[in-house]
């Protein structure tokens, strides 16, 4: 199975770090994978040596150019399966289908993956390009359920998990935190990692924090990621004078080894489709404190692997972050039942052999239409 993915982020993020999990996941595997990025992008920095790579990115979702010059490649690849990682990649590929990137009988079969619980866009384009996937693979049911109330077919849309490489989070070395960011001795770290954005709801962690700090003063809150939201909460937190308490150290590239020295790992997303950077708290065995938000419930189960609030609730987030931090036992066990649960169920290997299943599907509906025509 020779599958060709797209993505034209220039940023990192978690569905960057997917893509690139999935493309080594699948070489690794024995499949032949390519992969066309942003030329100037972090993914393309990171791929691999050997990957099949093509610096490409369209400069809108309707940028007939590289919608053209992608065509080209399909021609020369000819994949069995085009996989698009992100809204401008679907467009450029349903475009370029569309311009005759190969013959009726050599067509590949295009896939869409979805990893945000965002509705999908109600304009004629949009509802025109998402008619061109063959089948959507949610990265959690609860985005699954909402393409099929947004017209998907549920018979185009499936739910794999998306997955990480726990070998390779049990090697980052640890990050010594009280040292890096100098802490207090002793005083317990609440970590976030997520992009400064509205739907991480770092806001509502902010004023979870003015409460928690009221009653286990030595607490501090370091949360990891870059953003357009910097300037607001550097704001908010001098307002609250937590300026001792909350640090926003930026983007790091040892957060593995970050997320290794807090004693609670805590998601305050409004909105979330899955949250991969749970899923490396679990493999680095922290207890999990999180919202409700989209997919979270699927990874972490109330009372077992974590604790879960209602999103936008500052107040019940403080609650449960203060409940963990004065148990040690139950940050403990939460850990540990973390640990085992990302080790079964959410690995890049299940992710992998899972994705290649709906590749052998989708391209076997695929080439049943074509003989018929």
């Amino acid at each position: 199975m020779f599958s060709l993915h797209v993505d034209t982020a220039r940023t990192w993020r978690g569905g960057q770090n997917q893509v690139l999990l999935t493309v080594n996941g699948l070489r690794a595997m024995g499949h032949r994978a390519a992969l066309v990025a942003h030329p100037d992008g972090e993914l393309r920095r990171r791929a691999a040596e050997g990957l099949d790579l093509i610096p490409l990115a369209p400069r809108t979702e309707m940028d007939l150019s590289a919608a053209w010059r992608f065509s080209r490649v399909v021609k020369e690849l000819a994949p069995d399966v085009i996989h698009a990682h992100d809204p401008h990649g679907v467009a450029m590929a349903s475009l370029a289908l569309s311009l005759g990137a190969a013959s009726a009988r050599s067509l590949p079969a295009l896939v869409a993956s979805r990893r945000v619980d965002f509705h999908l866009r109600g304009n004629s384009f949009s509802r025109w390009k998402h008619r061109q996937v063959d089948c959507f693979i949610a990265a959690s049911e609860a985005i699954r359920q909402m393409l099929v109330a947004d017209g998907v077919e549920a018979d185009r849309a499936v739910t794999v998990h998306e997955g990480i490489d726990v070998d390779h989070v049990l090697a980052a070395p640890p990050v010594k935190l009280h040292d890096a960011f100098w802490l207090p001795h002793g005083a317990p770290v609440v970590g976030n990692v997520a992009a400064l954005v509205p739907h991480k709801g770092q806001r509502y962690l902010i004023d979870a924090a003015h409460l928690v700090v009221r009653q286990i003063p030595d607490a501090r809150f370091v949360i990891l990621g870059e953003g357009e939201l910097r300037e607001p909460l550097e704001k908010q937190i001098h307002d609250h004078r937590l300026e001792k308490h909350v640090l926003l150290p930026g983007f790091r590239t040892d957060v593995l080894g970050c997320i290794k020295g807090f004693d609670l790992f805590v998601m305050s997303s409004a909105t979330e489709g899955l949250g991969t950077s749970l899923l490396d708290a679990m493999a680095c065995s922290r207890p999990i404190v999180a919202t409700r938000a989209g997919g979270i419930p699927e990874i972490v189960e109330d009372g077992v692997n974590g604790l879960l609030v209602p999103p936008r609730d500052h107040a019940a987030l403080a609650a449960a972050i203060v409940r963990a931090l004065k148990d040690d036992d139950l940050r403990r066990w939460m850990g540990e039942a973390g640990f085992a649960r990302v080790s079964e169920r959410f690995t890049v290997e299940r992710m992998v052999e899972k994705t290649v299943d709906v590749y052998r599907r989708v391209n076997a509906q695929v080439s049943t239409l074509k003989a018929q025509s």
